[in-house]
């Protein structure tokens, strides 16, 4: 009876710990899928981008640097995005259109329907981006530098 009474407490633990464990969300029910739009890099506070997370898991993005009221460099890159607990991955398939494949972690701070504030692991730069409409566009580089 001993040994049952344990057995079942036990179970209810490991239970209860499985409820508590964080688990992957489904990119069409977390606030971040939708379209992003911020400012800064590590490299470049001024520059800005937008991001394209789809509900489907894919993702692509646009970064646009400006210098003296032009364009200085655009990338866009492409791939897949997901969530598990506070970490967000996304894994770079192509830059630009060429094969180009990474994975870029981010530890996630908050996020919801209208602002998401994360860091990037590996330089721990600190990125806020807010929600805007699809239909959105950059401004163009003669109003933002």
């Amino acid at each position: 009876m001993r040994h049952t009474l344990s057995a079942l407490l036990l179970l209810a633990v490991l239970s209860a710990l499985c409820l508590m464990a964080p688990v992957p969300a489904r990119a069409a029910t977390y606030p971040m899928a939708g379209v992003w739009f911020g400012t800064g890099q590590p490299n470049d506070r001024s520059e800005m981008y937008i991001d394209y997370f789809n509900a489907d898991g894919s993702f692509h993005n646009q970064h646009r640097e400006c210098r003296q009221g032009k364009i200085a460099s655009e990338i866009k890159e492409t791939g897949r995005w997901s969530v598990k607990g506070d970490m967000l991955s996304i894994d770079i398939a192509t830059v630009n259109g060429t094969p180009d494949p990474r994975t870029d972690l981010y530890r996630l701070i908050a996020v919801d329907a209208k602002s998401q504030n994360y860091f990037y692991l590996r330089t721990n730069f600190a990125y806020h981006a807010h929600k805007v409409a699809g239909d959105f566009a950059m401004p163009p580089c003669d109003l933002t530098s």
